[in-house]
């Protein structure tokens, strides 16, 4: 039987990435900083690197889907001087206010529903009680609080609602991505994980 892996979990505007609202511009693509020293310690401590992004830009009409893989490739590459590369990507094109028809829906998978993350441990084989969800906002710790993960919430001033509740408690609160890490790795398994 094969041995589940755990996750991190990354939301990329804000978390991964600099925010530039609804940019599919491959040139205005730049990672945070120490973004992709943070990544290589936890692959090589074995977690999966999984990025989950709602992308609402296509369910408002700012751009075809087709526009994010220019932005795939630039990602791709601005992680391989480090030795690190993405298990996967999953986006979501919803939006209930969406102009675009097929996409102007809520769902399961924008965040904060975890339908990204559960899509992602049935496909990648994924122990979702050792994975961790790191985001800027809240709505991301709630996602992966949903799905049954720890999280850490990367304090950079993205949040502005502030909503409060049990599922949107983060473990931890870090100021960057080599800080979550550190966090991620001196972490205990949760009680129960395999």
């Amino acid at each position: 039987m094969m041995r589940m892996r755990p996750a991190a979990f990354l939301d990329k505007d804000g978390t991964l990435l600099h925010d530039v609202p609804f940019n599919v511009d491959p040139e205005r693509v730049r990672l945070r900083e120490g973004a992709g020293v943070a990544l290589a310690r936890l692959a090589r401590a074995g977690y999966a690197l999984v990025l989950v992004t709602n992308q609402s830009g296509i369910a408002l009409g700012r751009f075809a889907a087709a526009a994010l893989a220019p932005v795939w490739r630039r990602i791709d590459g601005l992680l391989a001087p480090h030795g690190v590369r993405l298990d996967a990507t999953y986006h979501c094109p919803h939006h209930p206010e969406g102009a675009v028809l097929q996409h102007a829906r809520a769902c399961a998978c924008r965040k904060p529903q975890p339908g990204m993350l559960l899509a992602a441990a049935r496909e990648l084989h994924l122990d979702l009680g050792r994975s961790w969800m790191v985001g800027d906002i809240l709505d991301d710790v709630e996602a992966g609080r949903r799905a049954g993960c720890r999280t850490v919430l990367l304090d950079l001033g993205s949040e502005t609602e502030w909503r409060r509740g049990p599922m949107r408690a983060p473990d931890a609160v870090c100021t960057s991505l080599p800080e979550a890490a550190e966090e991620i790795l001196a972490a205990r398994p949760m009680r129960g994980a395999a």
